[in-house]
Order: structure tokens, then C-alpha cells, then sequence
């Protein structure tokens, strides 16, 4: 690469809505300075582009749902296990990534929090993945919906917990399980702050979505995964039958959601289903992937090393029993290759679900998720298989 702070790509550009052939992006500062043609671009006599012979020139990935890999968890409260983390995401296409935190003592959470705003604020290249802020995800689930995370550090949100958290200024996604006494205050203060705001590990009926909507939770986590249905919804309540998360996410348009599209959580036809029924403009990729992702099988934990609950994995997906699983061990890469792969969406409308769609559910669709104009030069160069070859951060090759 040239070693000025002007970046010439010249290869097959992916785009929000459509891939351009033989494009060129130029780079400038580490911002995208042109994004079309390379037969318009405004090239200089000194320029020398990088040719992308095969594949794609994409956005990076932006990941608001993930809890670390390379055997780091982002609860245990380390800078040194957040940049672990971040790293490996990196590798794998993730250039913004939103540290998820899972069920846990105040403190742990605490210390999670702090440990991804210092490396926010001092981030370096080496470091890997930018923070785009925090998912405050667990504590706050139902106590029937906490999956793998530690039941013990499950609880009701309280007002003097969440809001000491938020006044740190590095939450930028919240989650809680509209069911739970003190949710509607919950999800008020969160949209107020503008977070998007998400229910998650809830067993909540269609009513009580409803009130969250009313209070400004617009997103469920991971569909179909520890989420209220029509039938749990019916074992709890009776006749008659009642609508729950997946219905209430279908119906209201501006409702969003995420598909763990592993190859593992979801078959196929369920990320055909997710893609038509809900479309790429709402549909968000995420990886929720664990500290195994990068390791070998073995046993591990979810959450803070020091007593996290137990999960195993098999070199495939994480799992507490063969009827639960435990998140996923793979990245954003290989998200939107199965997406691609296994569905009817385009090549283009793929790379969105990863890019674009998360960015622009965050509010940071201005500055990432797509190759315009004016956004940070963080893009991927991918062969035609999707595989990731080489990422920019800033207009800076990580390795």
C-alpha cells in the first residue's frame, strides 16, 4: 500500500443497495473520499491503486451482540481480555464491535463496562475491532429464559444499578425482558438516551411487547432463541391463545431483530423465513460467539472466568446440553457467507444484514456500515468465496 494517507482501490464494490463492477474507492485521511466508477474516479497521477483481481471490496462488519473468542470473555473485565476479543473479531471482518455483557454480579458488570471504555478511548490499530459502545445485555432476563448465562447473577433491573451504568457514556445498546417489574422505566430511560433498545431472554406475551413499544424497546435479540412463542405463551397463560415476541416482531414494522446464522442455532429454511418475512433493512447478523470461538473443543465458561457458567464446545457451537446451546464460536465472516449461501438474498443485501442494517439500528450509520462518502474507511477485501483477506480500519490494514 501506499504510504501516504491517500488509499486507491480499484475492484468490485458492494454497495448498499446493489455491487458495482469494476469500482473504486479511494481513501483520504482515513475517510472514503470516492466511492463509484473507476472510470469517473478522480484519480491522481501519482495514485497507485491496489488491484482486487477477484471478489469483493465490502464495508466491515459491525457486530452489536458479542460476548469474546480466543478464550476472552469481555466480563472478565480486563482491558487486555477486551482487546483479545476484539482481535479475533477482527480477523474475521468485524471492524465496530458492541462488548456484550452477560448476567453477573454489579461489580463484574462494572468493571466490564470500565475495562471497554479505556480501550475505547486509548484504541490503537493493534488493538483490533473499534468499540462502537457497549450491549448492556444481561442482567435483566426472565428467570426461565436465562440459557447459558448464570442464573445467580439474573435480576430485576433497578433504577440505581442501570442508570450508573448508562451515566458512563459507553452503553449504546440495552436489553431486558419486557415482563420484569421496573421494564417500562427501564426501556424510558434507555430510548431517552437514544439506545436501541431490546427485549431479550423474555417469555412476554404480545400485551406486554406492546407497553415496551409504547416505552421504546423497538429490537428483540437473537429471534427464536430464548424467546417467548405462542405454545410457551399458552403454558403459562391458557386460552385463549396469545401472541408473543416472534408475532409481535413480525407484525410491527418498525421492529427489529438478529439471526445467529451459524449453521448451527438456525436450519436454513428459518434464515430464509427471517430474510423474507423481515426483510435486510431490519434483519441484523450477529455472532454472539463466546470465548471458545478460535479454540479447541473443550469446556469452558460464559461470562467472567472466575464463575461463569459452564458450557462446552464441540468445535462447531457452544452447548450446556445437546438441547441448549451456548451461543456461537465463529465470526461475522462466516455469518454472512451461510446468509448468502443458504437463503434467497443477494450478495449485497447479505453484507447489509452484517454492515449497514446494525449501523443504522445503533445510530452510527453516518460514520460506518457502508462504503459512502464521508465514513470511515473501514472496509474488508474479500475473495469470491467471502472469505476475509485483508481489513482496513480507518484506512489502516489490520494484521
Amino acid at each position: 500500500m501506499p504510504s501516504s494517507d491517500r488509499i486507491v482501490v480499484r475492484g468490485n464494490l458492494v454497495l448498499p443497495d446493489s455491487l458495482l463492477e469494476d469500482g473504486c474507492l479511494i481513501v483520504q485521511d482515513g475517510l472514503i473520499d470516492y466511492a463509484g466508477s473507476w472510470e469517473t474516479a478522480p484519480l491522481h497521477d501519482t495514485d497507485s491503486a491496489l488491484q482486487v483481481e477477484e471478489g469483493w471490496i465490502a464495508p466491515g462488519y459491525v457486530d452489536i451482540h458479542v460476548h469474546g473468542g480466543d478464550n476472552a470473555d469481555y466480563m472478565d473485565g480486563t482491558t487486555e481480555a477486551v482487546k483479545i476479543a476484539n482481535r479475533i473479531h477482527a480477523r474475521h471482518g468485524t471492524t465496530t464491535i458492541f462488548p456484550t455483557t452477560t448476567t453477573g454480579l454489579p461489580e463484574q458488570i462494572d468493571k466490564m463496562l470500565h475495562a471497554c471504555l479505556a480501550v475505547q478511548e486509548g484504541y490503537q490499530l493493534s488493538d483490533g475491532a473499534r468499540i462502537g459502545g457497549v450491549h448492556y445485555y444481561g442482567p435483566y432476563f426472565a428467570a426461565d429464559k436465562v440459557g447459558c448465562h448464570s442464573v445467580d447473577g439474573r435480576r430485576d433491573p433497578k433504577p440505581e444499578e442501570y442508570v450508573r451504568c448508562f451515566d458512563l457514556g459507553i452503553i449504546q445498546v440495552a436489553t431486558c425482558a419486557a415482563e420484569l417489574p421496573g421494564s417500562t422505566e427501564f426501556y424510558r430511560e434507555a430510548s431517552e438516551r437514544g439506545y436501541l433498545v431490546t427485549c431479550g431472554h423474555s417469555n412476554s406475551t404480545w400485551t406486554e411487547m406492546a407497553k415496551a413499544f409504547e416505552a421504546g424497546m423497538r429490537h428483540v435479540d437473537h429471534f427464536w432463541c430464548a424467546m417467548s412463542s405462542i405454545s410457551g405463551v399458552r403454558e403459562q397463560y391458557g386460552f385463549p391463545m396469545q401472541g408473543s415476541m416472534e408475532q409481535f416482531v413480525l407484525m410491527e414494522p418498525e421492529m427489529s431483530t438478529e439471526v445467529i446464522a451459524d449453521g448451527e442455532h438456525l436450519a436454513p429454511e428459518l434464515l430464509e423465513f427471517a430474510y423474507r418475512m423481515i426483510g435486510p433493512n431490519r434483519l441484523c447478523l450477529v455472532t454472539d460467539a463466546n470465548r471458545a470461538m478460535g479454540m479447541p473443543p473443550g469446556k469452558y465458561r460464559f461470562g467472567p472466568e472466575s464463575d461463569g457458567a459452564w458450557f462446552e464446545s464441540d468445535g462447531k457451537v457452544g452447548f450446556v446440553s445437546r438441547a441448549s446451546l451456548a451461543s456461537s464460536i465463529v465470526g461475522m465472516d462466516t455469518m454472512v457467507r451461510n446468509m448468502y449461501e443458504n437463503t434467497s438474498a443477494e450478495l449485497h443485501e447479505a453484507i447489509r444484514m452484517g454492515s449497514l442494517t446494525p449501523a443504522e439500528r445503533v445510530g452510527m450509520d453516518d460514520e460506518i456500515g457502508s462504503l459512502e462518502v464521508g465514513k470511515r474507511a473501514d472496509f474488508l477485501v474479500l475473495d469470491a468465496a467471502l472469505n476475509v483477506k485483508d481489513v482496513y480500519i480507518r484506512g489502516q490494514v489490520y494484521r
